[in-house]
């Protein structure tokens, strides 16, 4: 079976949800985890900070090195990066996972919330990226993987929530251009996107309660993230992947075991047809 076991993975907004889950999942391998995120004290709403994610990493059977990281900021996303690079020896993988989300239309739409969502979305995956190039150059299966759904120029998508739309398929784009870009360096570069809503923080607070129930566990995107990032680089990128879709490939038949509540009939993510 595939393994992550002795790669370093470098994971933004991994304090919670499927960032945790995707820690949680390569130290199960035995792999080296950077849990990269902005909450290092507990928050009165949200459970986990940057610590207590890395004492799970480590109880799961993975080296942790937990760093307080604000994606918007290119110097701190530098020193990130270099202090992974000289606790670990090396980068093999980064997960572009830390977002903002902001589900509303155009005149609902403060400044500070387009700021936010470009700064997290766009600017931290193309910076974060830009950071760990040069060292993922250096690795014998490197991977950069954007948490971005596939790119579809229907209006449908863009109604209701404009800015958000733009700013995820900025991640998208990501995924587009470095994937053609970092071919020659045998670095892949993918998106993946969940089939379902995942029972996240994101989707409690910005969701209907029922939403929340006919959701999946995280766990299914860790799966699938796992997947990719054991698959080889130079033939596998530029791909826009669907959590369902790659497990299916790999064999899995059983989904039931990902609800939050068995039965519940299933809530489309945004973005799926």
């Amino acid at each position: 079976m595939a393994s992550l076991k002795g790669k370093t993975l470098f994971i933004t907004g991994a304090s919670r949800g499927i960032g945790r889950a995707i820690a949680l999942r390569a130290a199960r391998d035995g792999a080296n985890v950077v849990i990269a995120a902005k909450t290092s004290e507990p928050h009165a709403k949200l459970q986990g900070t940057i610590h207590t994610v890395a004492a799970e990493v480590e109880a799961a059977g993975g080296r942790a090195l937990a760093i307080q990281l604000d994606v918007r900021d290119d110097a701190a996303i530098a020193a990130a990066i270099g202090a992974a690079v000289s606790a670990f020896g090396g980068l093999d993988i980064l997960v572009n996972n830390a977002s903002a989300i902001g589900l509303t239309p155009t005149l609902g739409t403060p400044a500070k919330r387009f700021d936010l969502m470009f700064g997290v979305n766009v600017r931290g995956t193309f910076l974060c990226s830009q950071a760990a190039i040069p060292h993922l150059k250096n690795a014998a299966n490197p991977h950069i993987l954007n948490l971005a759904p596939p790119l579809s120029m229907k209006a449908k998508w863009f109604a209701g929530h404009t800015a958000y739309t733009m700013s995820k398929y900025g991640m998208s784009m990501c995924t587009l251009g470095m994937a053609e870009e970092m071919k020659e360096h045998g670095i892949a570069v993918n998106s993946l996107w969940p089939y379902t809503t995942i029972a996240t923080a994101a989707v409690e607070f910005n969701f209907p309660e029922g939403v929340l129930r006919a959701s999946r566990d995280a766990s299914i995107m860790a799966d699938a993230a796992h997947a990719i990032l054991c698959k080889p680089s130079r033939s596998y990128t530029g791909n826009f992947c669907i959590d369902e879709d790659v497990l299916r490939a790999e064999g899995a038949t059983d989904f039931d075991r990902y609800a939050i509540s068995p039965g519940t009939p299933l809530f489309k993510d945004l973005y799926i047809e």
